[in-house]
């Protein structure tokens, strides 16, 4: 089974880099931008014979406590069997 957590700022959080990069973009030309934010991606192959309910709490668990900062970020994930 593999995890695909996705790691992103709260909204409420200023993201210099991904003002930089909307910046540059805008001045390489493209035009359709209204806001960029940038994040982390993870993807997480878990051990078989592992429940889907096994591997959501491990995950979430992870990504409560290692990969993410609860102050700033939150995250979303899903699971592939």
């Amino acid at each position: 089974m593999k995890a695909q957590v996705f790691v992103s700022l709260k909204k409420s959080v200023l993201d210099p880099q991904g003002k930089t990069i909307q910046g540059a973009l805008t001045k390489i030309g493209y035009k359709g931008l209204e806001e960029v934010r940038q994040g982390k991606y993870f993807e997480i192959t878990l051990r078989g014979g592992i429940s889907k309910p096994e591997a959501q709490a491990e995950v979430e668990r992870m990504a409560r406590e290692v990969l993410t900062n609860p102050v700033i970020e939150e995250f979303h994930y899903s699971l592939e069997e």
